[in-house]
């Protein structure tokens, strides 16, 4: 009888200790920048749910995203491979090498382990609803092989530009939305430009937020892995008129007119302002179903963005891309640069983490940290076995308030877009190089982050010794990649 009730005493206490895996929810906004929230700053637009999270668990101060834009930074984050090893280091669209795809993105290969396969792989849920980026349906990127039981949103980011698409995906079925979709881009050079003549029948972030707040209590009695990248607030910019009434009417002065790309809007500011407001709406219900469902104290909520804010138009306009307005918002918070760039406001971006009980609440973080630590941190938090070949090392021990250690290797962005860049963080210094796919590549620059965060004091001419060990980096920690080639004098030319 003895040995009876020890056994069933063991198995108790085994399934009480499944029950009690920690969940993770992955929440990325899209082109969020660095100061678009209020808890880092942020003066004219409203962000309570997200300032809660923030003042619920912790926020650091100096975390970068895994790539200057949407693709390669999401890769960098499912895969735990800096954009020196990373397969997809640009937004290439998958038709360019891969006729039979109409639409989507260059695809993850078959060979590529992402956090979600191995949370799979551990007996987790696995849901995804947003954004993908990193493989057509049926490729070797679907999200489907990549390790999400479940996958609804847009696989394609250019179809994402559209708030009233055509359709979404739900693994490999296309849910049919508006019969009359609203494309993404558009002028209107002349005449009244009317909120109205962009609006469609089905608002697609609405669904997708849906679907997440579905998933959650459908997996609330076992553990899950939620990745949850929306689609706010990357242009173009058409939200609901409700949204963008909230904001005042004297903001906007002029229309714009689609002169810098995507859809025209006659109240860009509040437009803009609208989409992260919706956003940081998106965010308490999620915060508000994981309460429901009683998982609230097991669930580590991350929440971050993909890249900085949108960068600026072409010239003889005022607006940046889509007719965003950064420099009205205080968008990057001093920061120099934008989306695209390898400088702080291309690359750094909000994080903020929450678990209660396990770690601080109200907590502020200066650690550096970048995309490719969430594979080992997401491991470390639900007890996982991590994976060999990782580039990221785990932010779990600082989270949990153990001491920041030294880095064992520089944080590194090999991008091969906007004209070719490279960028090495090595202790508080950032060096970087641009115009490498131009006929007269950039020199280095050096910037002292603790001292000089908006890097206004370039440092180069007395950084010789860190110039070196960034080009010895470079040549430790590049891979050839065939897609996105990338030559970097002095390294691999």
């Amino acid at each position: 009888m003895r040995r009876i009730f020890l056994l069933l005493t063991l198995l108790a206490t085994s399934l009480h200790a499944a029950d009690e895996k920690r969940n993770v929810v992955f929440i990325i906004a899209d082109d969020l920048g660095w100061g678009e929230l209020g808890c880092y700053g942020q003066q004219k637009i409203p962000t309570p749910n997200i300032d809660r999270l923030a003042a619920q668990g912790m926020r650091f101060t100096q975390h970068y995203s895994g790539a200057p834009v949407c693709a390669p930074s999401r890769c960098v984050l499912m895969t735990g491979k800096h954009l020196g090893h990373a397969e997809v280091r640009g937004n290439m669209q998958a038709q360019r090498k891969f006729p039979q795809f109409k639409e989507g993105q260059i695809p993850l290969s078959e060979q590529a382990l992402t956090i979600a396969q191995v949370f799979q792989k551990a007996g987790y849920a696995t849901g995804a609803m947003g954004k993908w980026g990193l493989g057509p349906v049926g490729s070797t990127g679907d999200p489907a092989a990549k390790g999400f039981d479940l996958f609804f949103g847009y696989n394609c980011q250019a179809i994402a530009h559209s708030f009233y698409p055509a359709a979404l995906w739900r693994n490999a079925e296309r849910v049919p939305l508006n019969a009359k979709p609203i494309p993404g881009g558009k002028k209107q050079p002349e005449g009244d430009v009317r909120m109205e003549d962009f609006i469609g029948e089905v608002y697609a972030p609405k669904l997708m937020v849906e679907e997440a707040l579905t998933f959650i209590a459908a997996q609330k009695a076992r553990p899950f892995f939620l990745y949850l990248p929306f689609i706010e607030p990357h242009v173009a910019m058409h939200p609901p008129a409700a949204s963008v009434e909230k904001f005042p009417k004297d903001w906007d002065t002029e229309p714009y007119r689609g002169d810098s790309g995507y859809l025209p809007h006659p109240r860009p500011r509040a437009a803009y302002a609208a989409m992260i407001s919706d956003l940081d709406g998106y965010v308490g219900r999620v915060l508000e179903a994981l309460e429901k469902a009683g998982v609230a104290d097991r669930t580590l909520v991350v929440f971050t963005s993909d890249n900085g804010t949108t960068h600026p138009g072409g010239p003889g306009t005022r607006f940046h891309i889509g007719g965003a307005d950064p420099e009205f918002f205080n968008s990057t918070a001093g920061l120099r640069g934008y989306k695209g760039s390898v400088y702080e406001g291309g690359i750094r971006v909000p994080m903020i983490v929450r678990l209660p009980g396990k770690i601080a609440a109200g907590a502020v973080n200066a650690t550096p940290g970048y995309f490719a630590d969430w594979f080992p941190t997401l491991c470390d938090a639900a007890s996982l076995p991590k994976p060999t070949g990782l580039d990221g090392e785990s932010l779990w021990p600082v989270m949990t308030g153990s001491a920041a250690t030294p880095r064992a290797k520089p944080m590194l962005w090999v991008f091969p877009e906007y004209g070719g860049q490279v960028a090495v963080r090595i202790g508080d210094t950032m060096l970087l190089r641009q115009k490498l796919n131009t006929k007269k590549p950039g020199d280095w620059e050096a910037y002292d982050l603790a001292k000089d965060p908006g890097e206004k004091t370039d440092l180069a001419a007395e950084s010789s010794a860190l110039i070196q060990q960034a080009e010895a980096t470079l040549r430790q920690e590049v891979s050839p990649n065939a897609n996105f080639p990338l030559k970097i004098p002095g390294v691999n030319d």
